[in-house]
């Protein structure tokens, strides 16, 4: 493949990725306000389009139209930067997730990934760690005490769960022996007593790691019942209380992007990525890799909006003590135990 080839379907690929993210977000909004409200026996939207579908829509042109309102006696520079850091670090972790293997476009073949890179997980990491950038100077800039409670909360919350984020991810490096996620989605191919899938979350007991993860994750993206750093009932709204229009609507994009994002890894890291079902023969693996990945990503989000409405807020103090002194704890003993078995077998 030529320079300019190369440059060319990279810039294809970015733009496609790109639309489906913002689409994604878009509808996994108007998917979280009808299950929650069937849940609370509501309706939800119906309005505008059959089923409220063209909801998203309507929603994108009220805030691009509404008086973006800045209040006198915040700092502007920051004020205005942080909902940007937050969406663009958000929006630029997607890249180094692979949707699925190689495909041949007549005599290009290129990987259904915006970049290959062999420490995919480790610039995943660092790009979501830099978004509570965001956060934080968006409540320190808004010069309110509700925006930086909220943003003191966030930092806070996010250091905290990140560790035991990051812990539950180094069992699966240790047994696929890479960071590259597309390595780490071929360690998990095959079958072991003929039937069960070789994904990780079946072998060497990483479903601990999984339950570890996905707490962290609740944490990470500040969703119920971890969602102390917003908390309407006690700080109006937390960081972005002082923002509207198009700065609010870049915050709630940013917080739909890292719930798509860490729904993505969490495909890879322990639900096999892209390979096909849990019962079915071998030649399943290889079809339709995209809609099987994209029904694990589907089926995380759906637990996301389920728990928003049936658990009930954390107080603070319950928040940070579950995660220093239970899955802090949880996540390092996984990790001895799984690197100890992966020494007694070699």
């Amino acid at each position: 493949m030529t320079l300019g080839t190369f440059i060319l379907v990279s810039l294809v690929k970015i733009l496609l990725a790109l639309f489906v993210l913002l689409t994604a977000v878009a509808y996994t909004v108007w998917l979280e306000r009808k299950v929650v409200g069937h849940i609370q026996n509501r309706w939800g939207p119906t309005r505008v389009g059959p089923f409220g579908l063209l909801q998203p829509m309507a929603d994108g042109v009220k805030f691009l139209f509404k008086e973006d309102l800045t209040p006198p006696h915040v700092y502007r520079p920051l004020y205005i930067a942080a909902p940007m850091i937050a969406v663009v670090f958000a929006l630029t972790s997607i890249a180094v997730i692979p949707f699925g293997n190689w495909i041949a476009i007549g005599s290009i073949y290129t990987p259904l990934q915006i970049a290959d890179v062999n420490i995919g997980l480790l610039i995943i990491l660092g790009i979501t760690s830099l978004g509570v950038y965001g956060v934080a100077l968006s409540g320190w800039s808004s010069n309110s005490k509700y925006s930086l409670l909220g943003g003191l909360r966030a930092s806070a919350q996010m250091v905290s769960y990140e560790i035991a984020l990051g812990l539950s991810l180094v069992g699966v490096v240790i047994l696929s022996g890479s960071l590259s996620l597309r390595e780490i989605v071929d360690a998990q191919a095959g079958h072991f007593w003929g039937f069960i899938p070789n994904w990780n979350i079946f072998r060497g007991g990483q479903f601990v790691a999984f339950f570890i993860y996905l707490m962290a994750a609740y944490a990470e993206t500040n969703r119920i019942p971890f969602d102390l750093p917003e908390a309407e009932t006690e700080l109006v709204a937390g960081y972005h209380t002082e923002y509207s229009a198009m700065k609010f609507a870049m915050f709630f994009m940013a917080e739909y992007a890292n719930m798509i994002t860490v729904a993505c890894l969490a495909s890879i890291m322990f639900l096999g990525g892209w390979r096909g079902p849990v019962f079915g023969p071998e030649i399943l693996q290889d079809v339709l890799p995209i809609f099987w990945f994209l029904l694990r990503v589907f089926v995380f989000l759906f637990v996301y909006i389920w728990v928003r409405g049936t658990l009930p807020r954390f107080r603070y103090d319950q928040l940070m003590a579950f995660g220093w002194k239970c899955l802090l704890p949880l996540a390092i003993a996984n990790l001895v135990i799984t690197a100890l078995v992966v020494a007694l077998r070699a």
